[in-house]
């Protein structure tokens, strides 16, 4: 039988039509301590006693903001789901096809080097079987078929060599997001060289020769 969608509330202060700056503050610093916890231990692992540590705050006045761990989870899920969208979004299909490859790339490794936080939220809930976004990947699989078409285009065209769309963008995925997901790994291995920004500058130009120069024609 098909799980049922576990109920979304919004916070107590969010009822309110119009909420104030402390409010405001207040549910930001909150969200903000939930990302490092539920970075770190995901969402089974979190509780809202360590989420009102991490913000400074007693559990009572955490939860006058947030009724329950379901709520503060799910709507960092939406801002995330919102950004990480965004670079395939920003895909054109009017653009020179290797360089909007490219950009694509390169915009996928600045969410992992700005926002590993976030990847990681996201890995967590997909590992789990994805019970509280499942009815958004819907969404990513209409917008990820509509770019795919794009790219066969691009092939039919001789814009680009021949290659299974869907399959390119999960490679692209991967490498991208293994530099947030598994950035300890990866300056453990390079050692002194992974310790500044210049991993990632070295991780663009090996992948724009991985999958630009493997796809240009």
């Amino acid at each position: 039988m098909p799980q049922s969608k576990p109920e979304v509330r919004q916070s107590r202060a969010s009822e309110t039509r119009k909420r104030t700056r402390i409010q405001l503050e207040k549910e930001e610093l909150i969200l903000e301590a939930a990302l490092d916890v539920f970075a770190s231990h995901g969402f089974r692992g979190a509780t809202l006693d360590q989420i009102a540590d991490q913000a400074g705050l007693s559990k009572p006045n955490l939860l006058y903001y947030f009724k329950n761990k379901e709520t503060i989870h799910r709507q960092l899920l939406d801002r995330l789901l919102d950004n990480w969208l965004r670079p395939l979004r920003e895909l054109n299909e009017n653009g020179e096809p290797v360089s909007e490859i490219k950009s694509y790339i390169r915009r996928k490794l600045e969410l992992a080097r700005d926002y590993p936080r976030e990847s990681r939220l996201f890995a967590n809930e997909i590992l789990q079987g994805a019970p509280r976004i499942g009815d958004e990947l819907s969404d990513l699989k209409i917008l990820v078929d509509e770019k795919a078409k794009i790219i066969r285009n691009w092939s039919d065209a001789g814009q680009l060599k021949k290659c299974d769309p869907h399959h390119m963008f999960f490679a692209i995925w991967a490498t991208t997001q293994h530099y947030a997901d598994f950035d300890v790994q990866v300056q453990v291995v390079l050692g002194g060289m992974g310790q500044g920004e210049g991993r990632f500058e070295d991780a663009a130009r090996f992948l724009d020769q991985l999958f630009v120069e493997g796809l240009a024609p």
